[in-house]
């Protein structure tokens, strides 16, 4: 079998302005990501997915540019099954040959950025195709999952503090989520009124919903540490992101003054980032992004790290379809993955991008045995939302 062409295309779905929400990124009006569709000599076609940032809005013309341009002449004619090896190819170009020879790596300069976002929607391709040419789902690959379905909190919650309970509330009777997760940070103004936030939607909910807060990494060590002191007794989950992914030293400061658990990972790339978090103790929870981090080849190699930290896995999931089955297959194989994330904010990417659907009954996601990543995307879609090269927003 032969790779014959790889190609990435940014797609970028206009959200409905009813549907648009407004937290520290603006109010996001477009849901964007690189779909990337690797065709093999055999006839099946692989679909990996790659992003230019974390949220749902981001101009994807250079990472697109990035496949279609470097990596996708140096995997033409190549055997899509080696998928350990080609990862190899892409991260050392042009010295794959010692690297690969010497069992070194030898990057030349896109450790980190758009260069691993790229990797990474390659990657999952090639996972997607070694299971169809096996006619097994990617999960059998990882070495089977350990749970038929998984639990999935609802991740949304940029609602004011009159307003917070009662969202949250409708996330867990829409399809009966235990476990949910809001915004707080720089948007609130101050970190008393994230916690005047957070407790208001605690005393909405109750004892017994597990309750979640992200910040985005927008908050220094000093306000991150003031908010953990006000939601002490709030019982939450975990705290997300408290400072900036720049900041692991303040990081690993703020889990120190607090019993509140510490969650983070979505702005990281490669294992060497997660390995400096896990070996800072800086957070109880490791959140990859595999659109970003470099896929599920190096999903493996983070999971394996927080296996061997006692840490856990929750992989990103804010992501389209491609990503999303990815790191659910992942986070079901894995001995440190329990949960996943399911986005409540309008996502097209993930519901109308493909053919089949991840429903949740009773706050749980059933894992697929379909075989591959066990999508079938729209081709009429992705030809609909098509950004051309040098378009802009």
């Amino acid at each position: 079998m032969k790779i014959s062409q790889i190609h990435a295309t940014w797609c970028r779905v206009p959200i409905p302005f009813d549907r648009q929400h407004t937290s520290d990124f603006g109010r996001v009006t477009t849901f964007d990501s690189v779909i990337v569709r690797v065709d093999s000599d055999t006839g099946l076609v692989g679909w990996g997915e790659a992003k230019a940032g974390v949220g749902s809005a981001a101009a994807c013309a250079g990472l697109a540019a990035i496949i279609n341009q470097d990596y996708a002449p140096l995997l033409i004619g190549q055997d899509p099954r080696d998928i350990s090896r080609l990862w190899d190819v892409m991260y050392n170009t042009p010295r794959e040959g010692f690297a690969i020879a010497n069992g070194h790596g030898l990057p030349q300069v896109g450790r980190r950025g758009l260069s691993i976002s790229a990797i990474a929607g390659v990657d999952v391709a090639l996972w997607d195709i070694l299971g169809k040419s096996l006619g097994v789902p990617v999960w059998r690959l990882l070495g089977g999952r350990r749970m038929q379905r998984m639990p999935a909190y609802a991740s949304g919650g940029w609602a004011d503090a009159d307003n917070i309970g009662a969202q949250l509330q409708g996330y867990c009777d829409k399809a009966g989520f235990r476990a949910v997760k809001m915004r707080v940070g720089v948007m609130d103004g101050s970190p008393a009124r994230s916690a005047a936030r957070v407790r208001a939607a605690r005393k909405t909910l109750g004892p017994d919903i597990k309750l979640m807060a992200d910040a985005h990494g927008t908050w220094t060590v000093a306000e991150a540490r003031a908010f953990c002191r006000m939601v002490e007794d709030q019982d939450l989950f975990w705290f997300e992101e408290p400072v900036s992914a720049d900041d692991k030293h303040g990081l690993a400061e703020v889990r120190r003054c607090s019993t509140v658990p510490i969650s983070t990972g979505e702005s990281e790339f490669t294992r060497h980032d997660f390995r400096e978090i896990a070996e800072l103790r800086a957070a109880d929870v490791l959140q990859p992004d595999l659109a970003i981090a470099g896929g599920l080849t190096e999903g493996l190699r983070i999971s394996a790290l927080a296996s061997a930290f006692n840490l856990r896995l929750a992989p990103h999931l804010w992501s389209g379809a491609p990503a999303f089955a990815a790191g659910m297959h992942l986070a079901a194989t894995q001995s440190a993955g329990f949960i996943l994330e399911y986005s409540l904010g309008h996502n097209p990417m993930l519901h109308d991008l493909i053919e089949e659907d991840f429903p949740v009954l009773d706050g749980h996601i059933e894992i697929p045995d379909r075989p591959g990543l066990g999508i079938t995307v729209r081709q009429s879609f992705l030809d609909r939302y098509a950004q051309k090269p040098g378009a802009g927003a």
